[in-house]
């Protein structure tokens, strides 16, 4: 604090003993309005009541102020307390019959890898549009029109240990595709390893070609995650990554230096790379789930 404040608790404790600094003395001014008894109505009724539906989906602060208070107590009041009755939280629960099977499964590689094996988390970005904007140049803008010039697909695979990333981009993402890239893993692993794989349940991944290459490398072993249950994968955090720092406000002439780009990123990150730490167990996010869907 203050040495100024310092000096005068201390006068006023020296002069009045203990209970004159227990509390602040009251202040010049107008009486406060927003009182603990006003403060719980105001809690109370956004929390318990809902808006006449012909007026409103949700509560705004001007509209619960219509009963008689304050918009701006009422501002306060939602502030202080943490309420945000404008906005939405999203979520997806999942339909998988083999849910909690698969939770395990997958997190339990995040977390217990198994020994004398390699742990890869993999998933396709598609469709990543070359975009060229049609005025760029002023900083921190863009227009909301753009010139398309194409579009390419990055295969990615996080090594889940280092952080490390084997990644190539390919026009398009079928089986064939997926399978060649597959492969290019597998060569990249030494012979005595085994490798995890944890990825989507997309289609292409459980394509008749890609279950015989299966069969023919035990080695290689699948861990899907459950359907609608993208994030998961510690892969997404990688993109969710490129997006931010490199898609979202880029402007190209082509698919081929929209590649060159994303190239480009992921070598320099590959020269230092930053693993993503799974951290939450299992039985977590299962009893994370169950209480979603009870309510």
């Amino acid at each position: 604090m203050a040495r100024d404040t310092a000096r005068l608790w201390i006068r006023r404790y020296e002069a009045e003993g203990l209970d004159s600094v227990e509390q602040d003395r009251p202040r010049s001014g107008r009486p406060r309005k927003l009182t603990p008894a006003l403060e719980e109505a105001i809690v109370d009724k956004t929390v318990n009541e809902d808006p006449p539906p012909e007026v409103s989906t949700h509560w705004s602060s001007r509209l619960l102020a219509e009963a008689g208070l304050n918009h701006l107590d009422v501002w306060r009041t939602w502030r202080k307390f943490g309420l945000k009755p404008h906005q939405i939280k999203r979520f997806k629960l999942s339909r998988d019959p083999r849910l909690i099977e698969k939770i395990h499964d997958v997190v339990g590689v995040y977390l217990d890898p198994p020994e004398n094996a390699v742990v890869f988390s993999f998933d396709e970005k598609s469709q990543i549009q070359a975009l060229d904007r049609t005025q760029p140049g002023r900083a921190g803008t863009m227009t909301h029109d753009y010139l398309r010039h194409g579009t390419t697909t990055l295969f990615a695979a996080l090594e889940v240990a280092t952080g490390q990333v084997i990644h190539d981009l390919m026009p398009r993402h079928r089986h064939q595709e997926f399978l060649k890239f597959m492969k290019t893993v597998e060569r990249s692993v030494p012979p005595d390893l085994e490798i995890h794989v944890i990825l989507d349940n997309y289609a292409t991944h459980k394509h008749e070609k890609v279950r015989r290459w299966l069969k023919r490398n035990p080695r290689v072993q699948f861990h899907s995650v459950p359907t609608g249950a993208s994030w998961l994968n510690l892969v997404e955090r990688l993109f969710s990554e490129l997006a931010e720092r490199q898609l979202r406000r880029l402007a190209v002439n082509s698919v081929l230096e929209l590649m060159d780009v994303i190239d480009t990123y992921i070598r320099n990150r590959h020269e230092n790379p930053k693993p993503f730490v799974w951290t939450k167990s299992a039985h977590e996010i299962i009893d994370a789930h169950r209480l979603v869907r009870t309510h």
